[in-house]
């Protein structure tokens, strides 16, 4: 989202007092008072930009502006994944997947399984693309194993997100290393040193102590009632055409990102037709969608499963994910005011005077800016915009010290994910959690991300510069 150019009448201090007042107002009125999500995100929404300052004209626009935002990169991704998830499901493939993975890793390292597998899918799909597509096989194998559905499900989801804001392609740290003219090979590989090692600890184990303290059933949202004419669509379709289908978007989607860096590389030229036209196959709204299509042939038309059958099992999906995708979207408005406010600017400004080393301030700049506004993409940019100047005027740092600098900023662009982050909505929802629960687990392990994350890229950085 763009910021509006308004008049502020708030410092920074009127600022954080504002943006703290929102979140405890949206808080209470979703665990307190009860009132849904949605409502109490628009309410909240509205009030803050109201308490801002944001002119009477440009409330609404401003509103549907961050809504919009949201929207467009998370409703087309959710639908056509809930699509394919559904499919999945109720053929039968999810199940032929689980009983190959506990076959072959057997019942007590199935979470690690999933994990793995999270981790290889989060290379080139986004975090919410990734986690729509992999819940089916995860709700699977929770309901074959038993158990809490945190302990399959909490360490998957956080394979994705650190996949997502450590390592190149994704947009986050392809931006910072542009910004602070980092070598993106670079940081791709040490991002990836961070990024498992964190997950390991997060994920891994942290998920396994949650999954043994919070008893957590799996969700009914991806299930076909057990009396629908959707069952009819069952057919146990082999391993080989399951596999096919979830390593078809992964195929699709790395090709774009192999081509982005082929041609900053110069090895290509994004002008030549043939480049576009596979970049734009794989464009995640439009692998997903090619990927919806094989579904629909290789599960259903191709076993002879009428074509209304189909149709049904395809617009079943929709319904249950309608919520998510409003929370998220209302999620999203509740950041966009505050990104629109000058909430996070005022706060990076005021941080970057401070004087702290620039691996530091950094980190700590991206992390206040998270928590202020919620989008990590932007939480990274404003603080590698901030501490650019710093970066290149400054000749003596190395390759790795620039990579590692990268990756401390990305550290604090994730920290403590909460009420203001649209993904936060959506683990919360498809996992089936309140809102409490939610920051206890996802909030909680997103802040251990961040910290491990820094501690990683810290000592990268030390041994990088001989300390």
């Amino acid at each position: 989202m763009t910021d509006l150019d308004l008049n502020w009448t708030l410092g920074t201090p009127g600022l954080l007092a504002v943006a703290a007042a929102a979140i405890a107002a949206l808080l209470l009125l979703i665990m307190k008072f009860r009132i849904h999500a949605f409502i109490a995100l628009v309410i909240v929404s509205v009030l803050t930009a109201i308490a801002t300052g944001i002119p009477a004209g440009q409330l609404v626009p401003t509103l549907l502006t961050g809504f919009g935002g949201t929207l467009a990169s998370v409703a087309l991704l959710v639908g056509l994944g809930a699509m394919l998830g559904r499919m999945l499901e109720v053929s039968g493939g999810a199940e032929v997947l689980t009983n190959a993975l506990i076959a072959r890793f057997g019942e007590k390292r199935a979470p690690l399984a999933l994990s793995i597998a999270s981790l290889m899918f989060g290379f080139p799909i986004f975090f919410d693309a990734g986690l729509v597509v992999m819940l089916p096989i995860i709700f699977t194998v929770a309901r074959r194993l038993g158990g809490s559905l945190l302990l399959y499900a909490f360490p998957a989801a956080t394979a994705f997100s650190v996949m997502h804001i450590f390592v190149p392609p994704h947009p986050g740290p392809v931006a910072a290393t542009g910004l602070l003219g980092a070598d993106v090979g670079l940081v791709l590989v040490l991002g990836l040193v961070v990024a498992i090692p964190t997950w390991y600890v997060v994920g891994y184990l942290f998920g396994r102590f949650l999954g043994r303290r919070i008893d957590l059933p799996v969700p009914m949202i991806l299930d076909a009632p057990a009396d629908s004419p959707e069952q009819e669509f069952r057919s146990t379709p082999k391993l080989g055409t399951i596999l096919f289908l979830l390593l078809l978007p992964l195929g699709l989607i790395f090709l774009n990102t192999g081509l982005n860096m082929a041609a900053t590389a110069g090895l290509v030229s994004l002008e030549d037709t043939w480049v576009q036209i596979l970049r734009l196959l794989g464009e995640t709204p439009i692998a997903l969608l090619i990927t919806v299509l094989f579904a629909m042939w290789l599960l259903g038309w191709r076993n002879r499963k009428p074509r209304s059958l189909v149709e049904t099992v395809v617009d079943s999906a929709l319904g249950p994910v309608c919520s998510i995708i409003l929370i998220t979207g209302a999620g999203g408005m509740f950041g966009g005011v505050l990104r629109a406010s000058g909430i996070g600017n005022a706060i990076a400004e005021s941080l970057d005077a401070i004087g702290l080393p620039v691996i530091v301030a950094g980190f700590v700049i991206a992390a206040v800016v998270r928590l202020a506004q919620g989008s990590a993409t932007v939480a990274l940019t404003t603080a590698a915009a901030l501490v650019q100047p710093v970066v290149l005027d400054n000749a003596a740092y190395n390759p790795v010290e620039l990579a590692a600098i990268v990756l401390s900023l990305a550290a604090g662009s994730v920290f403590a994910g909460h009420v203001n982050d649209s993904g936060f909505w959506l683990v919360s929802r498809f996992f089936g959690m309140d809102t409490k629960t939610t920051l206890k687990t996802w909030t909680v392990g997103q802040a251990l991300v961040g910290i491990i994350g820094f501690a990683l890229s810290l000592t990268i950085y030390l041994l990088a510069s001989g300390f």
